[in-house]
């Protein structure tokens, strides 16, 4: 008899879990980008009063007698499908539409990172979220609140005539376009190999000597002073993009002023950032997202804040950038290694290195929006009403085991 009042006992005690599952839902039914929960019970021990049989020539089977005690908590499972599009108006504000997560940290895990296999710690550390509510700061770096940044791919420089030809001064019929730049062309920005934070670059006012056609003269030997006939010196601002150095590590120029922006966007299939220079008044790529996904989103580890980490039960972390344009900058993580695309092998933005898939995030970018919450107010107050009831009955439960308890110790009378 007291069976029953332990496996009521543990309903409660399992209701009382999941009903706790179910208020952390309805609290965060406004907070952007939270994803649900659920709570699963599972049935707990049970105790077999006579086994089963398979019966014989002369004797049919039988079927195990057994009786349980109650029920268990199973598992609190995560809902990471992607929620609805929520309209804010701020172009920083952005949402993921499909799998996987914005990375960021704070600025010292790209201190020393390379991109090589031994990068491992530094890939896994840092912090994955589905809340894109960023602002480039007044340190230039697209802010990801709480001392974290955004990580990216940086704009190192646009692809100039040198790069692009075999020998730029051919003449024009006979100029032959290099290998590598097959399907590009002259202007197209050149993004970092190194994943590190997304920041702006710098401008630097420097002296041009120009002819009388206004095109640069390039003479080492000019002297300011004694000028030739038509050449003029210009003071010209340019952007200037930040350069890898110490293996990968993109460091900052202080004697240099940070560029300053309007007009920042976000494309929505490569996660290109761009924006127009106050200095220049050109349009400037700044970089390009980053998104981490893992094998298993349901697995990583909730830390708070709305942010994640990859770790045992969420399976490997790969880094990409947007969309299938992707595959032109050959930018991929996995496990710490970076790899590149493999030219032969362009279908779909994927590519198969040392035995490895590498897939390019198929998810876009939506901005001026952030993503909204997955709980589901009217399913949370149905799942708290049936809890509510489910409660209530194991206490019934324990209510009558005492009543026939009470009435067992009265025979004595």
């Amino acid at each position: 008899m007291t069976g029953s009042m332990y496996a009521a006992i543990a309903g409660l005690r399992t209701h009382m879990q999941n009903l706790n599952v179910i208020g952390h839902n309805i609290a965060n039914v406004n907070t952007e980008s939270y994803k649900s929960a659920r709570s699963v019970f599972k049935t707990s021990i049970y105790s077999t009063t006579s086994g089963g049989s398979n019966g014989t020539e002369v004797a049919g089977g039988r079927n195990p007698s057994q009786i349980g005690y109650g029920s268990n908590l199973a598992s609190v499972d995560i809902d990471m499908s992607t929620g609805t599009y929520k309209v804010t108006g701020k172009s920083t504000d952005l949402m993921l539409d499909g799998d996987g997560f914005f990375l960021i940290g704070d600025k010292t895990i790209s201190n020393n990172f390379t991109g090589g296999a031994e990068d491992v710690e530094a890939l896994t550390s840092l912090t994955l979220t589905r809340l894109g509510n960023f602002d480039f700061g007044a340190d230039g770096y697209l802010d990801a609140g709480g001392g974290n940044v955004v990580y990216g791919f940086l704009c190192t420089g646009v692809i100039t005539r040198e790069d692009y030809y075999v020998n730029p001064d051919a003449p024009e019929d006979q100029l032959e376009v290099k290998e590598d730049m097959v399907g590009k062309k002259i202007g197209d920005p050149i993004f970092s190999d190194q994943l590190v934070p997304i920041r702006f670059p710098r401008v630097q006012t420097v002296t041009e000597y120009r002819d009388k056609d206004g095109k640069p003269v390039e003479d080492a030997d000019l002297d300011p002073d004694n000028l030739s006939e038509g050449v003029k010196a210009v003071e010209v601002t340019k952007i200037v993009y930040p350069q890898a150095e110490n293996g990968g590590h993109l460091t900052e120029d202080e004697t240099l002023e940070r560029a300053r922006f309007t007009g920042v966007t976000f494309d929505e299939t490569t996660g290109m950032i761009t924006a127009t220079s106050n200095d220049t008044k050109q349009i400037v790529t700044i970089g390009c997202l980053a998104v981490g996904s893992v094998t298993n989103p349901n697995g990583v580890t909730q830390i708070g804040n709305s942010n994640y980490k990859a770790g045992p039960g969420s399976g490997d972390l790969k880094i990409a950038t947007l969309g299938g344009a992707a595959e032109s900058m050959g930018i991929s993580y996995v496990n710490g290694s970076l790899r590149q695309a493999d030219p032969d092998n362009p279908d779909a933005g994927q590519a198969s290195i040392d035995g490895l898939r590498i897939l390019y995030s198929p998810t876009t970018l939506k901005s001026n929006g952030l993503e909204s919450s997955k709980a589901d107010l009217a399913q949370e107050i149905a799942n708290m009403i049936v809890t509510q009831r489910g409660y209530q009955a194991n206490t019934r439960i324990i209510t009558v085991t005492d009543s026939m308890l009470e009435e067992l110790v009265n025979m004595k009378r």
